[in-house]
């Protein structure tokens, strides 16, 4: 009997032995599976859709519309996991879609960890700074030269009548409401999830600036925006900024043309099409378009920029004064004089415009 139980005893611990080995062994062959491999050097494309940049990462581009199964085997064939199966496998218990984007990895990363990344959207992030003052043809181009949209894509966002309407813009383009930041987005993000993001951070920002804007009227508030375009992209030291504004009320009130470089340079660069004017000539405060607030009296049809944090401020908080011009006297410091009469502003000297936010 002894023997007997014995024999059964070694049976167990032999079945026992065999299975723990089993499971040791499974154990070791999915660390490995999952474990990160070497990536391959020297090689630009690695597989469709997967490159090694200059700097020793890799870019991943999942495509739209591709299966977990397909994202597998171009990762497997790349070198970046050991098995398009357990990816697989992985991919039918999650039960999380992979998100199409860009998708860059610096180290090496294990099945389970990059399997994360792509089903959590972790995408690539490239930061870019709109200046204030820029345009809206700028800004496109900013975007573009970023990686992160077409120009021509995002133009067609920023005019987009439905979008406009969503914000009850009342004008055929985005341009003054786009609010100039430092912003990060996925390479190859949607542009008009772009454009909403931007015109959602102008809203924000004008909150801040004053709670009550929001109350005004669509147009109340769109002359406001048009008047802090013009704002900034004549200030150049913040504190006369506001006093800029007092300028133009006081025209504005007493129907004076404003008479804003600011508008011509727009007319000459943004609607002409020519180079960013250094210095303004009579023949250029003479060309005949809307645009132009020296032929025209009251506001330009639409913002010729979008303005920050400081013109905004300086068209809800302007300064009270009788002053009706101003002109720049210290292009070096930025500082303007301004004047109650045309006499006093005759002796200011040339007329000069603002060369920044990339609008040469």
């Amino acid at each position: 009997m002894s023997k007997y139980i014995y024999f059964l005893f070694r049976i167990f611990a032999w079945i026992v032995g065999s299975i723990l080995v089993v499971i040791i062994a499974g154990i070791g062959i999915l660390a490995y599976i999952n474990s990160a491999p070497a990536w391959p050097r020297g090689k630009q494309g690695l597989e469709r859709g997967i490159e090694q940049q200059d700097d020793g990462s890799v870019l991943i581009e999942i495509f739209q519309g591709e299966s977990a199964s397909q994202v597998g085997k171009r990762l497997a064939a790349a070198g970046l996991i050991r098995s398009a199966l357990v990816w697989n496998l992985v991919s039918r218990f999650s039960k999380e879609p992979i998100k199409a984007g860009f998708y860059s990895i610096h180290t090496p990363e294990s099945l389970l960890e990059l399997h994360q990344r792509v089903t959590l959207g972790q995408q690539l992030q490239i930061r870019v700074t709109i200046p204030e003052g820029v345009t809206l043809s700028k800004i496109a181009l900013i975007f573009e030269q970023a990686g992160i949209c077409e120009s021509r894509d995002f133009m067609l966002a920023a005019t987009n009548r439905e979008l406009l309407e969503t914000y009850h813009i009342p004008n055929s383009t985005f341009e003054g409401y786009l609010f100039p930041d430092t912003y990060l987005f996925p390479k190859g993000f949607q542009a008009a999830k772009i454009i909403t993001h931007m015109a959602e951070t102008f809203f924000t920002k004008l909150k801040m600036v004053n709670p009550e804007a929001m109350s005004l009227s669509p147009q109340q508030l769109h002359e406001k925006v048009i008047l802090a375009s013009i704002i900034e992209r004549e200030y150049r030291v913040d504190d006369e900024a506001p006093l800029m504004a007092s300028v133009f009320y006081n025209r504005l009130t007493i129907g004076m043309a404003l008479q804003s470089c600011a508008t011509v340079e727009y007319v000459i660069s943004e609607i002409q099409g020519k180079p960013h004017p250094e210095v303004l000539y009579y023949k250029d405060i003479a060309i005949q378009n809307p645009y132009n607030t020296y032929i025209r009296p009251g506001l330009p049809p639409g913002p010729i920029s979008n303005p920050g944090l400081v013109a905004l401020r300086a068209v809800f908080y302007p300064a009270q004064t009788n002053f009706l011009y101003f002109r720049l006297v210290d292009p070096n410091e930025g500082r303007h004089r301004f004047s109650k009469t045309l006499d006093e502003h005759l002796k200011a000297g040339v007329l000069y415009v603002k060369g920044r936010a990339g609008n040469k």
